[in-house]
């Protein structure tokens, strides 16, 4: 029988994670610490996008350099 972990037991220190519910929708986002939502990589913005929906300006500002997403 194999021990159940916790999601955060189950991060590196350096780990993000999406938390996402029983019907597949974004509830959260995981940060590790030292890190802050400035610092979220290019592939979780990715996903959030083309996955969830999210806009974005909820990462970037909208006069970012880095608002475009292809």
């Amino acid at each position: 029988m194999s021990k159940k972990i916790t999601f955060e037991e189950s991060l590196g220190d350096s780990d993000w994670g999406l938390i996402i519910d029983k019907n597949g929708r974004l509830k959260g986002l995981f940060i590790p610490e030292g890190s802050d939502e400035d610092d979220v990589p290019e592939s979780i913005i990715q996903v959030c996008v083309t996955q969830f929906g999210i806009n974005p300006d909820e990462f970037y500002g909208p006069d970012d350099e880095h608002a475009t997403l292809h």
